[in-house]
């Protein structure tokens, strides 16, 4: 079947892609769409030509498994010039999302018609990347540079309403009548005596080349976010040349830009993270018919700051939450958070207080255990303690109803040795989740020995509807994150007394590109925690530190100094501090280049990383990059720490490790899975 055909409607051409799931601009559809206009161009009835989509989208997009091939015929910015030369009107009818080329596509014509529910965007700096079918030269001319800007830069989309008032929509549809109304549209402008071609207009963009502070004022804006990416900086060049130069060289210009970075490392990057992510969902062993256990009350033990994110997540979907805790005030001051923090959400414009309201409203506190003996899921979020957890576990099994699943949102604890102390393991899986877990992405879904395809499946497909990125993982001490996270940590304490400065150690990190190093992590955190005044014996820098009332930012002082805006200093006290401690446990210190300690922190977490692929605790090692992405910050430029190897080379990795290993602790043990990988030039993705 044509993925695009073409029927005759009075004197309109209407054109339908039919290329699901999201009508993928590929090799077919773009012959097609030439063909069509082609079809128009040579038919004396047709006056107008209006393209539409089944589905539930628009083009949402290029054929990302075209990128790094030879260009197949017509190429897209072909198609989008043969669309903009038509000498008959042509009109992009668009639902769902109009995303990258099929926004170009949208571009090409010389009108759009949208539902107020679609969505249009240049997503493409996200795959390191620019629009490359004249997006960047097409866009500033219908919507101005600042609105331009904003979308081909920051790649997020704008809804159509939003894109109607910019002028990027001529007219806004019927939700439930798009078709109707583009074929009326369509009818209405082919009496007009021009049709416009966005490559010839300038009326936009005249007095935007007046001003040429826009472009710095818009980077300085923007420094935060786009640090470290080439792609944000190639998209404000495309876009400075629709300004200062004629259509033609600036869509060379934007050429030359696209196909420098598409074989670029960074480009390269971030298309393993759009595929990993996409991974990342699938359970390589559960049968594609497993069922679904229906999730339509969740109880969650624990009404703090863990506690009340997750139960955020649930209510936020719609999903009631039942909230337990032991005494009155802990479960007043929690609910109280939780109402705040949407309050806080709402006066920032991202909910209104009718959502706030009915979030809330899905909301049961409660003292007593028994209120959750109805919920399909209890996710408990006690103390990281064993016997805690046993206790809540054996408490949890007796009372709550059959079929319903029980999680614990443990970071570090044998998931295995929880669910034995219930009668149902098959029912007990790990939902860990990243603080505050209302905001952070990740979640880590840990899988029992004994836990069921269902509710496994159930696990990843809830997480979906929360909006978590899920990635599962097998137990292990720390699962797969923090158990990598160990590595770094320890590696961390150990240059200290070496001879490395904190600041230095987290400067080589965050030059990096990670947002912040393990000693401003610390103090961002609170060094005493898990602290305790009475017990405490001097046996690490962090207790001396405690025991001279230097806790961190919430003190004026930990590893840093900081000042009344809790901006950090360099301490001489705290170098004092680590001196003395290195001179007790006989450590001589010495200077520490910045590559070593790069080294030190990094390659020790791949190692460890290569050590869970080969336990078979991550399906993939895309899925070890997406957990570092999504929950600890990893520069999403790199790919992630085991596709950043994978850039740098395995057998790096190995040299490294080997030139550090009297460094790197008696117990440190080369991973026998990378070791074979780098002999045989293999990479982990």
């Amino acid at each position: 079947m044509a993925v695009i055909t073409t029927r005759k409607e009075g004197d309109l051409l209407i054109v339908t892609s039919d290329n699901p799931p999201v009508n993928a601009l590929g090799q077919a559809v773009r012959a097609g769409l030439t063909g069509a206009i082609e079809e128009a161009a040579q038919d004396d009835d047709v006056k107008a030509v209006v393209i539409r989509c089944e589905g539930r989208t628009f083009f949402a997009g290029a054929d990302i498994t075209e990128f790094g091939k030879p260009p197949l015929d017509p190429w897209l910015p072909e198609v989008v010039n043969t669309i903009e030369a038509s000498a008959k009107p042509v009109v992009a009818a668009i639902h769902g999302t109009a995303l990258g080329g099929g926004l170009e596509v949208a571009l090409g014509c010389h009108y759009r018609i949208a539902v107020p529910s679609a969505k249009l965007g240049l997503p493409e700096v996200k795959l390191g990347i620019l629009p490359g079918a004249g997006g960047t030269q097409r866009l500033p001319r219908i919507v101005g540079v600042s609105d331009a800007l904003q979308m081909i830069v920051t790649g997020d989309p704008i809804a159509a309403k939003k894109a109607a008032d910019i002028g990027l929509v001529d007219r806004l549809a019927d939700e439930n009548a798009l078709d109707a109304d583009a074929i009326a549209f369509a009818s209405d402008i082919i009496s007009n005596a021009s049709h416009p071609k966005t490559s010839e207009r300038t009326d936009k963009i005249a007095a935007d080349a007046k001003n040429p502070g826009l472009f710095e004022d818009f980077k300085k804006n923007n420094a935060k976010r786009l640090r470290g990416f080439e792609a944000p900086a190639a998209c404000i060049e495309a876009v400075r040349a629709a300004v200062e130069l004629p259509f033609e060289d600036g869509v060379k210009k934007e050429r030359e830009l696209f196909t420098k970075l598409v074989s670029g490392d960074q480009s390269k990057a971030l298309r393993h993270v759009f595929f990993a992510e996409r991974a990342a969902s699938k359970i390589d062993d559960i049968p594609a018919d497993t069922p679904v256990i229906p999730i339509n009350k969740v109880g969650v033990l624990g009404a703090g700051t863990m506690g009340g994110g997750i139960s955020m997540n649930f209510l936020s979907a719609g999903i009631p939450v039942t909230i337990v805790e032991r005494e009155e005030a802990a479960l007043e001051r929690g609910v109280g958070i939780i109402r705040k923090n949407y309050e806080r959400t709402a006066a920032r414009g991202r909910m209104t207080q009718k959502q706030v309201d009915k979030a809330m409203s899905l909301l049961t506190p409660t003292l007593s255990y028994d209120d959750v003996a109805d919920c399909d899921l209890v996710i408990e979020a006690v103390f990281e303690d064993m016997d805690v957890k046993k206790d809540v576990f054996n408490t949890l099994d007796a009372i709550v109803k059959d079929g319903a699943i029980l999680a614990t949102n443990t970071s570090y604890l044998n998931v295995d040795e929880i669910a034995a102390v219930t009668k149902r393991p098959e029912a007990v899986i790990g939902l860990h989740f990243f603080s505050p877990a209302n905001i952070m992405k990740l979640l880590e879904i840990v899988r029992g020995e004994k836990t069921s395809a269902p509710v496994l499946k159930t696990a990843m497909a809830l997480a979906k509807k929360i909006k978590k990125v899920a990635v599962v993982a097998g137990v292990c001490f720390g699962f797969i994150g923090n158990r990598m996270l160990r590595q770094r940590q320890d590696q961390a304490q150990v240059l200290l007394l070496e001879g490395a400065k904190p600041w230095d150690v987290d400067r080589v990190l965050t030059e990096f590109g990670l947002p912040m190093g393990p000693f401003q992590m610390a103090d961002l955190a609170g060094l005493d925690l898990g602290w305790n005044k009475e017990t405490s014996k001097s046996a690490t820098i962090r207790e001396v530190l405690c025991e001279r009332d230097r806790r961190g930012q919430k003190t004026g002082k930990g590893f840093y100094d900081y000042d009344e805006n809790r901006r950090g200093s360099p301490s001489k006290e705290v170098e004092d501090i680590i001196a003395e401690f290195a001179a007790k446990s006989g450590n001589e210190q010495r200077d520490i280049s910045d590559q070593e300690i790069l080294e030190r922190l990094l390659y020790p977490m791949v190692n460890e990383g290569a050590k869970i692929l080969e336990e078979g605790k991550a399906q993939r090692a895309s899925d070890i990059d997406i957990v570092w992405l999504n929950g600890y910050g990893w520069p999403a430029y790199t790919g992630g720490p085991m596709f950043w190897a994978d850039m740098i080379g395995l057998q790096t990795i190995v040299d490294g490790l080997e030139k550090h290993a009297d460094r790197l602790g008696a117990d440190f043990e080369i991973s026998k899975f990378l070791k074979d990988k780098a002999a045989k030039g293999e990479t982990f993705n």
